[in-house]
């Protein structure tokens, strides 16, 4: 199986995506004495293109689920895009933590004005402390948080570059030991930054409710409802999710421009 490394230019993220690390010694007073910035490199592989992969996944959900094709139908072609900027987007997921995207979107608006160049990488982040991202509007755990993985980075103990030869689940359990990052975080680094194309966050608020709009339920479904729905829709439940949130868009007609990678 070939394995691609996907380079991608946009404007929000400077020159490039790529981010690499200046090769210099900085003093990380939180960690066990000064660490060594090495040089790497932070990128997304990718099995297959994305595009190809939604289109299959498109035509597979039209086929196995009515209400789903329908969903489909209404909404249009899923427009999925990923940041494979893998720190940033887990900073972007950090932030957005049980607040509204609205809400989120200022907050990074915020912290990127703050960085150089207006790139979220882990170097720029460890010239502010706490109390720099307190002065944000950032609250003291989320401050804790952002900080804790830079740390992590900076030092070698989180080798992002790894993630992306490892399977969903081995990802999630190496995420989900950082300081502030559960479960939803590493699901929606997963779907925004990897790529990976079947991943079902049954504990995002905004899937429980496209779900509920689409099949038309009194309430919204229980996580084990969603994960028994969910298995008709294999091996493409991260595109069945991206239409449950767009049918939700469309209810509330919600045509706020999108500002970010996880801005939904």
């Amino acid at each position: 199986m070939t394995v691609s490394l996907t380079y991608s230019v946009g404007p929000d993220y400077g020159d490039d995506q790529f981010h690499w690390l200046n090769r210099s010694t900085w003093p990380l007073w939180n960690c066990h004495g000064p660490v060594k910035i090495s040089r790497k490199m932070y990128f997304m592989t990718t099995f297959t293109p994305l595009s190809d992969m939604i289109s299959a996944a498109t035509a597979h959900l039209s086929s196995v689920d009515p209400v789903m094709a329908d969903a489909i139908e209404r909404v249009g072609p899923c427009t999925l895009t990923t940041n494979p900027n893998i720190f940033e987007a887990l900073v972007d997921a950090i932030i957005s933590q049980q607040i509204s995207v609205k809400a989120a979107d200022t907050m990074v608006a915020r912290l990127r004005a703050k960085m150089a160049d207006r790139r979220i990488t882990p170097e720029n982040l460890l010239l502010l402390e706490q109390e720099d991202l307190r002065a944000l509007g950032f609250t003291t755990p989320k401050s804790r948080y952002i900080r804790h993985l830079t740390e992590q980075v900076i030092s070698g103990q989180l080798q992002l570059a790894e993630l992306t030869t490892q399977d969903d689940e081995t990802i999630i359990k190496t995420l989900v030991a950082l300081h502030g990052i559960g479960r939803w975080t590493a699901e929606m680094s997963l779907i925004f930054s990897l790529g990976r194309p079947d991943v079902l966050p049954v504990d995002d608020l905004g899937f429980l409710e496209g779900v509920r709009e689409a099949y038309q339920l009194p309430t919204r479904p229980t996580r084990k409802e969603l994960q028994a729905r969910g298995e008709q829709w294999r091996p493409y439940r991260t595109v069945a999710t991206w239409y449950m949130w767009a049918l939700r868009r469309l209810a509330q007609r919600n045509e706020r421009e999108r500002t970010r990678i996880v801005s939904l």
